[in-house]
């Protein structure tokens, strides 16, 4: 009786173990049609519409890493729709649907799924919260293909942080999230539409020079990345009003370049169109807030 009891557990061992690689298996076969929706979403004009659909889009994601939590491809897209998700509506709320405190908790998600990748590349949690000498030297020799794990990380950290800041515990990770994007910014500087240029025109403009700031770097930063995007990334120019404009208190410049965004043709980047409208959107609230600033 013990030997056929024996016998029929390894029987029902074998055949978890197979139902949990034939999971996997339709995962990665399904690879294709997450990668098709991605690129169907960025190409998507109607703000509306890519509101109700990324929270589905995330919640399969999501789903499909139940069975395969390993699967970076997968833990990287749950990033980018995470971040995509609250910067784009739940931030600044659209149609009502958001605020800064619910976009905070999606950033840490997203920065939840980029950390997890990064761990498999050799930089664990418990480097990142180490001493700032010792994570320097294991971020160096991390090679380029940790560079998606590094930006994602590094952008969905930071944006957490700055909708934390009155938490001081959390400022003082920032200078780790810097470090992840400098080292994205050695090895490939125009991963992500030049991300890296992009994050770096925010942080040397959003702070006085007295407090770190450096006017003339942002500037350098965010005209690499409008080359690089060939002016059509209409983001670059809104975060550089919103931020470095803003923070020299320059006003003709951050009238001038919100005003360029709302008037930028509707087929102006057809392969990133979703991420134009949002800042279209974008450049008129802050447009309403010109006098209040200035």
């Amino acid at each position: 009786m013990k030997k056929y009891l024996k016998i029929g557990l390894i029987v029902c061992a074998f055949a978890q173990l197979g139902a949990c690689s034939m999971a996997q298996l339709t995962v990665r076969a399904s690879m294709p049609m997450i990668e098709g929706g991605v690129t169907a979403m960025n190409q998507q004009t109607d703000l509306g519409l890519a509101a109700s659909a990324m929270p589905a889009n995330i919640s399969l994601i999501e789903g499909m890493l139940i069975n395969d939590p390993n699967n970076e491809e997968l833990r990287l897209y749950a990033a980018q729709g995470y971040y995509g998700y609250a910067f784009g509506f739940i931030e600044d709320g659209f149609e009502n649907i958001g605020n800064p405190a619910r976009a905070a908790r999606l950033y840490e998600t997203c920065s939840h799924h980029a950390k997890h990748v990064l761990s498999a590349h050799g930089l664990t949690e418990q480097e990142l919260d180490g001493e700032l000498e010792a994570l320097q030297q294991n971020i160096n020799k991390l090679d380029k293909d940790a560079v998606p794990a590094l930006f994602w990380t590094a952008s969905c950290w930071a944006k957490s942080i700055d909708l934390n800041r009155d938490k001081a515990i959390n400022l003082a990770q920032l200078p780790k999230a810097v470090m992840l994007m400098q080292r994205v910014l050695e090895l490939d500087e125009h991963y992500f539409m030049s991300g890296p240029h992009i994050f770096f025109g925010v942080y040397y403009g959003s702070k006085s020079p007295m407090l770190g700031g450096n006017y003339k770097l942002s500037e350098q930063h965010f005209a690499l990345a409008n080359k690089a995007n060939q002016n059509k990334l209409l983001i670059v120019n809104l975060l550089q009003a919103q931020y470095l404009e803003r923070q020299r208190f320059n006003q003709q410049a951050f009238h001038d370049l919100l005003t360029q965004i709302k008037q930028a043709s509707e087929t102006l980047y057809p392969e990133q169109a979703l991420i134009n409208q949002i800042s279209k959107y974008k450049a008129s609230l802050l447009l309403n807030k010109e006098e209040q600033w200035f």
